[in-house]
Formats: structure tokens, sequence, C-alpha cells
């Protein structure tokens, strides 16, 4: 990561809400929202937490983890929290440029045939917002 921060949960649920589509795989962070655990980050790993499909559901197991009773929980009750490099890449052509003047990240991406900026504090978010406002944009 450029920055080192974390995505938001806030656009991290904006972004699932906007239909960012996520095939979780090894690396991937998520928290578990609503189960007094929201502080806690987790990570995909195959050899502690996998993601599999059980009776053609997709689920996050929990694999040999002595601090939580739970075996696995449904894909969907889990929040995304999309990597730097994944937001670049869901941005695709769209994404221009990324600056940083002062504290700011300034993300530039093409919108309709204009160029349009964002700025943010942390790189993580200011690609999410760039992404939102090309994924509203394309549900139009």
């Amino acid at each position: 990561m450029l920055h080192g921060g974390v995505i938001t949960f806030e656009l991290a649920r904006e972004l699932a809400e906007a239909g960012m589509p996520w095939m979780p795989a090894s690396g991937d962070r998520f928290v578990i929202p609503g189960k007094e655990m929201d502080d806690e980050v987790f990570h995909v790993a195959e050899m502690t937490i996998e993601v599999a499909s059980h009776h053609g559901e997709g689920v996050v197991k929990f694999n040999g983890t002595t601090e939580w009773a739970l075996d696995s929980i449904p894909s969907e009750n889990v929040l995304w929290l999309p990597r730097e490099d994944q937001l670049r890449d869901a941005l695709g052509q769209s994404l221009i440029a990324l600056e940083h003047e002062g504290t700011q990240w300034i993300v530039t991406y093409g919108s309709g045939g204009r160029l349009e900026r964002v700025r943010d504090d942390d790189v993580e978010c200011g690609y999410a917002r760039a992404l939102l406002a090309v994924l509203d944009r394309d549900a139009r």
C-alpha cells in the first residue's frame, strides 16, 4: 500500500450497495458488522479463513480459530474491505492519475468524457470515492 490505511467501513458498504462484485480470495480483508467485533479486521487466508460453498451458498469458514466459537458465516454477512490494488483495478481505464499533495491524495478519473478529481487523506478512500462516482455513472 502507498499510504498504509484501510478503507472506511462506510465507503466499503457504499461500494457493496453500488454493486461492486466480490469474489473472495486469499489476502482479502473483511469485517463482520453487528457482531460486536466491528473493529476486528479479518483476512482470508488459505490456512485459517477460507471461502467455500455450503448447500450452494457462499460461506466464510474459520478453521482452527480459538478466539471464535464460529465455524462459518454466510458471505453476505461480512463486509469486504477492498485494498488499494483492488480498487485501482476496479477503476480500470477510468483511472487517469494518482497524485500526492500535502497530506492528501488526489485521484483523477474519467467520467462521461470529462476528467474528475477526488481528494482524500487516505489513498484507498480516494480510490473508493472515485469508483463510487464511476459506478453511479455506469448505473444510469
